[in-house]
């Protein structure tokens, strides 16, 4: 059974702890149906860089600035525009993504 029929059809939040450390990620774990994703080891990197809270700003910023340009670039204007179809599949048909995201460009 999938997640939806063991909950009754009602929507389970999923979130994705672990592999994000590009805007690019996090595009892809939406699209694959993440409800949220954390970002903790790129927080403790920019911290172990040394440059303290201004180091964790600029991380912030940057993953930001990479999510909004693969959005951009799969024609994606909100976060809800995400879907699993800006995500092409392996030509395997193992049905996991391809590392290359279908752009609308």
């Amino acid at each position: 059974k999938d997640l939806k029929s063991r909950s009754h059809g009602l929507p389970i939040p999923v979130f994705l702890d672990g592999g994000i450390r590009r805007g690019t990620d996090i595009l892809k774990a939406l699209a694959l149906g993440a409800s949220a994703v954390g970002i903790g080891k790129p927080v403790f990197f920019a911290l172990a860089a040394g440059q303290g809270s201004q180091g964790v700003q600029h991380m912030l910023h940057l993953l930001q600035k990479e999510l909004e340009n693969a959005m951009a670039l799969t024609g994606c204007q909100s976060i809800g525009d995400i879907s699993n179809s800006v995500i092409m599949r392996h030509p395997s048909g193992s049905g996991r993504p391809a590392p290359v995201i279908r752009s609308a460009l």
